[in-house]
């Protein structure tokens, strides 16, 4: 028969072995708990980190605004072409021959380089015009061009704009930079006139191909709107570059939050 403290022991044995159970309960309701907020705290990270389709587009639209207008801004303004070795346009390569024998002649040297300079500026009177034909192709832009953009390569916005405008820009360059080069400037002749009819001598003189190679185009505008173009989209690659590998150069939020996002 059990004694009374008998009884006693048992049941403060029983009451530590119970709170021992309940604490033990309370610690682990409180880790899953603690479990449970993590993940909640972690989804609710990834949905603020993704970006939504409009974003990504506003982001791109925003991209392209800014490097076509310093683009274009850059390359209209004065020595745009002309002062940049690296866009400088010359005149036309297979023209080389007659050159040549240009400059070995001391008046008609002056007519080649001002040849030269009225080709550069004629590229950047025509380069202010490229603005609003920019403006339609990135307002047409859809989400899956945008989604094409932001994976693609370093140039992808630029190629993208390249393929929606080349024709729009070669229409509106070609007779602006005509005009340009129909401006007369040493004697009152003017650079096309001058190349064109250096080329229509020396094919004359090659007995039209015969004594020696012909040259095909006779036009210094054709070369001209051609070189003008390139150079437009090899400035606009360049700032694209810059936006995507430079955070300096991404100048909103916006930009930010696209260009850092990690796929």
């Amino acid at each position: 028969m059990l004694t009374i403290a008998a009884i006693r022991n048992s049941m403060k044995y029983f009451a530590l072995l119970f709170s021992s159970f309940l604490f033990t309960l309370i610690l682990n309701s409180c880790a899953e708990m603690q479990q449970v907020l993590n993940q909640q705290s972690s989804t609710s990270t990834s949905k603020a980190d993704v970006l939504s389709n409009d974003e990504i587009i506003r982001g791109l639209k925003g991209a392209l605004e800014k490097g076509t207008e310093f683009a274009v801004s850059n390359l209209s303004s004065e020595g745009g072409f002309l002062k940049n070795e690296l866009l400088k346009i010359g005149l036309p390569k297979e023209a080389k021959p007659i050159y040549e024998r240009i400059e070995k002649v001391q008046i008609l040297e002056v007519l080649l380089k001002n040849a030269v300079v009225s080709v550069n500026r004629a590229a950047e009177d025509a380069s202010i015009a490229a603005k609003p034909i920019f403006v339609q192709a990135i307002q047409e832009m859809t989400i899956k061009d945008g989604m094409q953009i932001l994976r693609g390569s370093d140039s992808a916005a630029t190629n993208y704009l390249k393929d929606k405008t080349w024709d729009n820009l070669y229409k509106e360059f070609k007779p602006k930079i005509e005009a340009s080069l129909s401006k007369t400037f040493v004697g009152e002749v003017s650079a096309e006139r001058t190349y064109s009819e250096a080329i229509n001598n020396y094919n004359k003189a090659s007995l039209n191909g015969i004594l020696w190679k012909k040259i095909e185009n006779n036009s210094l505008a054709e070369h001209t709107t051609q070189m003008a173009l390139k150079g437009l989209f090899t400035k606009l690659a360049e700032e694209e570059k810059e936006i995507r590998k430079d955070p300096t150069h991404r100048v909103t939020d916006i930009l930010k939050r696209v260009f850092g996002w990690q796929f």
